[in-house]
């Protein structure tokens, strides 16, 4: 565990109705800059505990700290200067007349003078290829440009953790890599990402860490080369790793790694043990 995580939790439980935890007993340390995928089938609780880092939700029992400051002590407002949360579904989020007047909203409400909203705006639009779009309302654009939306418009606070919920559901492969790979050089620069989803394709190609989760608990947590090598644990909770994953597990007592994660290493690997064997 990190010395100085971001995000820590002891003993979390939650509880929507009263004999029927969604959460139980969740002790975990995410580290500063971390890059971690929560999977998980639906109902496992991963969306319930990613809500306890922001504020949304507020445990039943024991405690959740973001840098140290304990989430009870603090409204979502204050967390979400540090902490930011894209919705799932991004008509949950959009509500400008106009896309630029979306993304300023943030830094706007967080108290930031005419200029510094005005540059983290322009800032925005600019990382997320949305300059064409500022001037059109987000609600007519299509959903992909309504997903990148939603994520300029919480990366305008610059907030040191970004919480993503689903952001490639409803997406093309094409548009979920793009936006993964701009989530990718958000990481780069320093930001926290935390990271809900169901595509263990895309998991295994972009996350280093992973968090599996079942039943209102952590089953698995740690690098994603090894989680997927945890095919007990993976089983109860009905995670499929991706095809390239158990292709190199069923080969490798013919000499493949069995860890590999993506297309690319199995090709790389598999092209340097035929140019070794000749």
């Amino acid at each position: 565990m990190s010395a100085c995580p971001c995000i820590r939790t002891l003993d979390l439980a939650y509880h929507y109705e009263e004999e029927i935890p969604a959460l139980n007993g969740i002790t975990l340390e995410i580290a500063d800059n971390a890059f971690l995928a929560i999977v998980g089938q639906n109902g496992s609780g991963k969306t319930t505990l990613v809500k306890h880092f922001n504020g949304l939700l507020k445990p039943t029992a024991g405690h959740v700290w973001v840098y140290g400051v304990e989430t009870r002590s603090v409204s979502v407002g204050q967390l979400a200067r540090t902490v930011g949360y894209v919705f799932q579904n991004p008509d949950h989020q959009i509500f400008g007349a106009t896309t630029r007047e979306e993304v300023s909203f943030g830094p706007r409400n967080l108290g930031y003078g005419p200029e510094e909203v005005r540059a983290r705006t322009e800032e925005a639009l600019a990382a997320f290829e949305l300059q064409p779009y500022a001037e059109m309302p987000p609600a007519i654009l299509g959903y992909g440009l309504r997903r990148k939306v939603s994520l300029a418009a919480v990366y305008a606070m610059r907030p040191r953790v970004l919480i993503l919920d689903e952001p490639t559901a409803g997406l093309d492969w094409r548009s979920a890599n793009d936006l993964l790979q701009r989530v990718t050089a958000l990481h780069q620069q320093g930001h926290t990402i935390i990271w809900v989803t169901h595509d263990m394709r895309l998991a295994a190609q972009y996350a280093p860490e992973m968090l599996v989760m079942h039943e209102g608990r952590i089953l698995v947590h740690g690098p994603t080369r090894e989680v997927f090598q945890q095919v007990e644990a993976l089983q109860r909770a009905q995670i499929t790793p991706p095809q390239v994953v158990q292709l190199s597990h069923r080969l490798s007592p013919w000499g493949l790694p069995a860890d590999l994660l993506t297309v690319d290493e199995f090709c790389a690997v598999y092209l340097g043990l035929r140019r070794a064997r000749r």
